[in-house]
């Protein structure tokens, strides 16, 4: 049957499948070789969902299932095209993108995070996006160097 001839459910169902744009950042879309590679694996992953979504009869249950999938894979391609492969650091001297870096606190917590783009940073794992406050003002220190971090005061520990 036509899309023509179908009615929809309702306004909201509409609703449903007019997604927004993922917002694309102003800053370089600088990527790690890792991150490049999870950028390709999700817009893999947003095809297969839109083209299962392509299987379903009930073409306003169709709209629905592809509404994310069909956002996501052209979030995907833009951040594929404008991706910019950074090498990992050969040095250890000052802290880089890429760089594993391990700082104490002034409230003496010790932590370690790997600075990368803004697309593969993920605190919980122990990654932090370059653009964020600590990473910015720990890019270009070196060990020893004691720097700013909001409130408080951060020490670079090791930088690996």
């Amino acid at each position: 049957m036509s899309v023509a001839f179908t009615k929809e459910e309702s306004a909201e169902t509409a609703s449903e499948t007019l997604l927004p744009d993922r917002a694309i950042s102003p800053h370089p879309n600088l990527v790690t070789e890792a991150g490049l590679q999870a950028l390709q694996r999700q817009l893999a992953e947003a095809r297969q969902a839109y083209e299962a979504a392509q299987a379903i009869e009930d073409v306003n249950e169709k709209r629905r299932q592809s509404a994310v999938p069909l956002r996501d894979a052209r979030y995907l391609t833009e951040r594929l095209r404008t991706a910019q492969l950074v090498s990992t650091p050969v040095s250890t001297d000052i802290v880089a993108f890429g760089s594993t870096v391990t700082f104490s606190r002034t409230d003496g917590r010790v932590q370690t995070y790997r600075i990368v783009g803004e697309d593969e940073a993920d605190p919980k794992a122990g990654s932090i996006s370059f653009v964020s406050p600590v990473a910015r003002s720990l890019i270009g220190k070196a060990v020893g160097d004691v720097v700013g971090a909001g409130t408080q005061e951060i020490e670079i520990l090791e930088i690996a």
